[in-house]
């Protein structure tokens, strides 16, 4: 039997991620996808966590919850890959993919994820961290997983839930599903706590 665990709102999940799609739907909140084109730009001083914080939120921000209905809740997120000071998005294309893969080959790094819940009265911002560690790649298992699984609508040129993350993947600490691009505890956590 279905359980929906809020029928009293109308969520919105401002996302054309499927994975997202994918974990929303794991929790047991029926929701409807919105979209809206927004250019990902922040500021240079953000670091880390805060450069999450501002794309979700900014994402958050593009649209008009006037026209939604009353009890409408939004959800944005967005996800980056932390490396060495530097904030590593999604590849422009193959070359790039391919650098980005190298500079995380070997070593240590942090995934943020920034959350936005938003309605017409309120808003809360919250973000999840984990940190990923991988094995040395070599090149030609680069080129293997740029070539079949075509990494490039995800930062950091990778996604842990296929071959890449099965191969190369030698350590993890924190939430899997940060990785995947949305940390499910946390958020139903933060949306239990914000709902009430």
């Amino acid at each position: 039997m279905d359980i929906n665990f809020y029928p009293e709102y109308n969520f919105l999940l401002g996302s054309k991620s499927p994975r997202r799609q994918q974990l929303l739907k794991s929790v047991g909140l029926p929701f409807e996808i919105v979209q809206m084109e927004v250019e990902e730009n922040y500021p240079d001083s953000l670091q880390g966590a805060d450069i999450a914080l501002y794309l979700c939120e900014l994402k958050a921000e593009a649209f008009d919850m006037e026209e939604y209905p009353d009890n409408s809740v939004l959800i944005t997120a967005d996800t980056i890959v932390w490396l060495e000071n530097e904030c590593i998005g999604k590849p422009k294309d193959r070359e790039d993919a391919i650098q980005m893969l190298s500079k995380l080959s070997g070593k240590e790094h942090t995934v943020y994820t920034g959350i936005c819940l938003r309605t017409k009265s309120k808003k809360r911002v919250f973000s999840a961290e984990t940190q990923v560690k991988f094995k040395t790649l070599s090149p030609d298992e680069i080129r293997y997983y740029i070539e079949h699984h075509r990494p490039f609508d995800k930062a950091g040129s990778y996604g842990i839930q296929d071959w890449i993350g099965y191969t190369s993947v030698i350590g993890i600490k924190g939430c899997y599903y940060n990785v995947m691009g949305f940390p499910v505890q946390k958020f139903w956590e933060e949306l239990n706590t914000y709902l009430k």
